[in-house]
């Protein structure tokens, strides 16, 4: 793996690790009033689009990065889901 990958990797952990925190806190509190299921559902669009991107360009560190957090924002979204029962605004 060259130093571009591995930039990329890291990169990469760091963007997607970011929910991460709200993640937890949400899971503990079972609190997301607060929380904008617009912006996540945007920011999984643009996630998922990454990781096609990342296939068509065979780039390992979009791929990898990009699926983890494709699956950490749909996981925060779920939550936001359950949580929130049918009040589930979007604005």
């Amino acid at each position: 793996m060259d130093a571009i990958t591995l930039l990329g990797l890291f990169a990469g952990i760091c963007t997607t690790s970011a929910v991460v925190p709200q993640l937890i806190r949400a899971w503990k509190t079972k609190k997301v009033e607060d929380v904008s299921p617009i912006m996540f559902a945007i920011l999984l669009l643009g996630v998922s689009l990454w990781v096609v991107y990342g296939v068509l360009k065979d780039d390992l560190a979009i791929i990898v990065t990009n699926g983890l957090s494709l699956i950490l924002n749909m996981s925060m979204l779920y939550l936001m889901v359950c949580y929130r029962g049918k009040k589930l605004y979007l604005f």
